[in-house]
């Protein structure tokens, strides 16, 4: 098995009950809160052979979890008292039409009650895999 090449790593814990279209939707919206976080992990734009440009991505893999609400809790626990930057998603986003409505959501909630239903962190990797501990792979 070959070892990781990165020094960091990026992570997105997903809680194990979303339907299919949450669980897609709720990581697509956790990754744009780390890129934003780290723009210098986006690598150069793409092109193909056609001179078709494209937009740059991550330059590194973005590992995706599922975890029960308690490790889900128990891993955002874990990425605070660490000081690591943090992207959360609660389920009161879903039913929110709008960035405004979406972080007044999350602000009318204190840390330990919120209704975590997915989070990103990225970090140093050896960090990233103490926060994720207990969590299974996506399938």
């Amino acid at each position: 098995m070959t070892s990781y090449p990165f020094d960091t790593k990026i992570a997105v814990l997903l809680r194990e009950d979303l339907a299919p279209w949450q669980r897609v939707n709720v990581t697509a919206f956790l990754s744009s809160g780390i890129a934003h976080g780290f723009p210098a992990l986006i690598g150069e734009p793409y092109e193909d052979a056609d001179g078709t440009a494209y937009q740059a991505m991550f330059g590194q893999p973005v590992h995706v979890f599922e975890a029960g609400k308690e490790e889900l809790r128990a891993a955002h626990e874990r990425a605070v008292r660490r000081d690591l930057v943090v992207a959360v998603f609660t389920g009161d986003l879903f039913r929110t039409g709008n960035d405004e409505h979406n972080r007044a959501a999350v602000r009318a909630v204190p840390a330990a009650d919120l209704d975590l239903v997915g989070l990103a962190v990225h970090g140093p990797a050896n960090a990233v895999d103490r926060i994720t501990k207990g969590a299974r792979r996506h399938p």
